[in-house]
């Protein structure tokens, strides 16, 4: 016998929460405060209508598209989700597991360290291996990718598109760290 969350949350599949209700709320919330970080229409006290109005209508015509076309989206973004809130969480229990062995100061130290562009770097292409990593492993690449790609006549496949891809990313991350400076890693010049 089902508990009563599973029926609940089976009835709000069934009246298609998950694949246009939740997702819409989202994304309207998201273009919402972009709108509003953007100031792109003004003073977002003077123009909170016009805001809210073109975040519920760019956020409908987003997900309108998917049922209109036939793609179904609810499974992909809820591993997509799963998946990125596990791997922030296993971010968040690392750090918390590694304060416990830092000296008291070292949010300072550390702070200091991430100013420095080759730390920004390197943490923004952890950051984008991370989200290209779920991107691929939870299932969305098929939607941008259906069924292969035909380029003149000749079809090829997702597992060779996302092979590429990612074979794409590692040359960028290497190329990346070469370029932008490994570092002085100079000894001393004693003679």
């Amino acid at each position: 016998m089902a508990n009563i969350f599973e029926t609940v949350i089976l009835n709000m599949r069934d009246a298609g929460f998950f694949q246009f209700l939740f997702p819409f709320m989202l994304s309207t919330a998201m273009f919402f405060g972009l709108l509003r970080k953007s100031k792109i229409f003004g003073d977002p006290r003077e123009v909170l209508s016009i805001n809210a109005v073109v975040a519920l209508v760019a956020s409908f015509m987003v997900w309108s598209a998917p049922i209109l076309l036939g793609i179904n989206m609810e499974e992909k973004l809820a591993t997509f989700f799963v998946q990125g809130v596990t791997a922030t969480l296993v971010v968040l229990v690392g750090l918390l597991i590694a304060s416990m062995f830092f000296p008291p100061d070292m949010a300072g130290h550390i702070s200091t360290i991430l100013k420095t562009p080759r730390y920004v770097s390197a943490f923004l292409i952890f950051g984008i291996l991370v989200g290209a990593g779920i991107f691929l492993s939870s299932g969305l690449i098929n939607i941008f990718l259906p069924e292969g790609i035909r380029f003149t006549g000749a079809e090829i496949s997702e597992e060779l598109v996302t092979s590429i891809l990612a074979v794409v990313l590692l040359l960028g991350t290497v190329l990346i760290i070469v370029w932008g400076g490994g570092g002085g890693g100079g000894g001393s010049t004693q003679s």
